[in-house]
């Protein structure tokens, strides 16, 4: 077993241990964010039988006719329902797609709720009706976990618990379902997924079925991330670091491809993208900005930022 790349914490002590194990918790999820960006979370309660169930039904998914996947691929949405076809969509900055296909599932609201229009049905799959309903419970199972995090982020960065609370409810979370398809020839330069950071507050991350994940160490070097069993890989996004100045890292990471060997191999892995509503104000905190840390970014909301990030990833146009 090689040594681990990222500290270990166990949710656990935080949400029902006594106030000493509770900070204890907080002060290693704050230093795991402020110097690595990245920290392992066991003993956080999502039931195993969930998590696998919501794996075999992507892997059946992803195993259908290209066809008729194709069909719940809509137009308009960005990506951010449904199917999104081989190919589509590429880390900022480059030019080259990843290799990868992947299925979106996203908040969902009552009818008459004012934030209805921003949120669009999810897509429900003919040939599959649990999958996406698998999703579902699965995207709140990771919602209310993302939630504790950020209660437990909110104390390290001295702010009060429920800071984040309003923020999330009805957020414009996202679970994702990426399949990454066996390699059949020598790609040009594409990498599984190429370098990159997330765009949301936190992601969680639930283990893949191959490894190939790296993060971007302050050394500049890549260093495998290799989650043990029943771990759930947690990570700060853009949103986060914005708000708090640089302070909390949003870390850059990749998936590289196997060895050539194991080309054949296919790579599933379902990341939960935590988005605050769109309304939130991403104003840098004040208590983040010092004389070494001066203000380095402009005002602006998580919409907007959301919508500015999706076009230089090629989501939308």
């Amino acid at each position: 077993m090689s040594a681990r790349t990222i500290p270990l914490v166990d949710l656990s002590q935080f949400e029902h241990g006594n106030a000493e194990e509770r900070a204890a918790f907080v002060d290693k999820l704050g230093k795991a964010f402020h110097e690595i960006g990245f920290v392992g979370v066991t003993g956080h309660g999502i039931p195993k039988s969930l998590i696998e169930d919501f794996y075999s039904s992507s892997k059946a998914f992803f195993a259908l006719e290209k066809d008729v996947k194709g069909r719940y691929e809509v137009p308009g949405l960005a990506g951010q329902r449904g199917y999104t076809s081989f190919g589509k969509e590429h880390a900022k900055g480059s030019k080259v797609a990843d290799l990868k296909e992947f299925f979106q599932i996203g908040q969902e609201v009552a009818s008459d709720d004012p934030l209805k229009s921003e949120y669009p049905d999810n897509v429900q799959v003919a040939e599959m009706p649990d999958f996406p309903r698998l999703g579902r419970e699965l995207y709140q199972a990771f919602e209310e976990k993302g939630g504790q995090l950020l209660r437990a982020i909110a104390i390290h960065l001295d702010l009060p618990e429920d800071y984040f609370e309003q923020q999330i409810v009805k957020g414009n979370s996202i679970l994702r379902a990426i399949h990454y398809p066996p390699i059949t020839s020598e790609p040009k330069s594409a990498i599984r997924a190429e370098s990159h950071e997330d765009i949301n507050l936190i992601t969680l991350l639930v283990g893949a079925s191959a490894g190939g994940l790296q993060l971007l160490n302050k050394d500049d070097e890549w260093q495998d991330i290799q989650p043990e069993d029943d771990e759930i890989v947690i990570n700060v996004g853009d949103m986060l670091q914005r708000l708090t100045n640089n302070y909390l890292k949003s870390t850059t990471h990749r998936v590289v491809n196997p060895p050539r060997e194991m080309w054949h191999l296919p790579r599933l892995s379902i990341p939960f993208f935590l988005h605050p509503k769109s309304g939130m104000d991403l104003t840098v905190l004040d208590s983040c900005v010092t004389d070494e840390r001066p203000v380095a970014y402009a005002p602006t909301t998580a919409g907007n930022y959301l919508d500015e990030r999706l076009r230089e990833i090629g989501l939308k146009k």
